[in-house]
């Protein structure tokens, strides 16, 4: 039986390639799209040899919202499901000072996602069947005075594959929002991460591939996060504004 082609959003990511990998295994064809694709040849020729499935490099910027129709009508089949793994943290006392790259932090994990994914959840509905799989934060839950501009844009992220879910779901198309909490990629290296709360990109992409396959809506990459978030939410407001966490 033919499998459906994976578009992977953001592909250079460690977790989007992680991501590639996963669904490669399971036989499926692979479109990486991220900026300077024609770089990813060898990670292409990686995933062709090691899986046996056809893998192509698709150029797609995030932040060029103008050029996001065009990418979608250019790719060579529409995708079965869609990962999109693409985001930015920044530093948060940068963000506070500078609003130029508090607005690259927004765009990058509110904006541009919720663009790409609002173009192509518009050709799986005109189809009637697909998988949309947004990565989000649990930073997204509360904000926190350590990094509530990266929190606020995947609030705003969650909140969109929200209502995306909502809307498409008697129209046969899935929408997945995934929580990893920590994951050890380039983006976090340096940072003093408990080893119990932090996934590998490996836990992230079997996660992926479970809800897609499972039907599943919200997945906790780590389950003891789910418990976490609970508790940080109902902290009243009077306490959690003298703590610093």
């Amino acid at each position: 039986m033919t499998k459906t082609p994976v578009l992977i959003l953001g592909a250079r990511s460690d977790i989007g390639l992680a991501v590639a990998h996963a669904f490669a295994a399971q036989g499926h064809p692979v479109q990486l799209a991220a900026r300077r694709a024609d770089t990813l040849g060898a990670e292409k020729t990686d995933l062709e040899l090691r899986h046996g499935v056809p893998v192509s490099l698709h150029d797609f910027d995030a932040l060029a919202l103008e050029d996001h129709e065009g990418f979608a009508d250019a790719l060579p089949e529409l995708p079965g499901i869609a990962v999109c793994a693409v985001g930015y943290m920044g530093d948060q006392a940068e963000s506070e000072q500078t609003p130029y790259q508090a607005a690259q932090v927004l765009r990058s994990n509110f904006e541009g996602p919720a663009s790409i994914l609002a173009v192509l959840a518009n050709r799986f509905e005109q189809r009637g069947t697909g998988t949309l799989v947004g990565i989000s934060s649990v930073a997204g839950e509360r904000g926190r005075a350590s990094n509530y501009v990266y929190g606020s844009a995947k609030a705003g992220f969650t909140a969109f594959l929200s209502g995306l879910r909502n809307r498409l779901a008697r129209k046969g198309v899935h929408v997945v929002t995934v929580l990893p909490g920590f994951v050890a990629t380039q983006m976090t290296e340096g940072m003093d991460l408990p080893a119990k709360l932090t996934a590998q990109p490996e836990e992230v992409a079997k996660a992926i591939t479970a809800a897609a396959s499972k039907g599943r809506n919200v997945v906790y990459v780590r389950p003891v996060w789910q418990l976490i978030m609970l508790i940080i939410r109902n902290i009243p407001e009077a306490i959690f504004k003298k703590t610093s966490i």
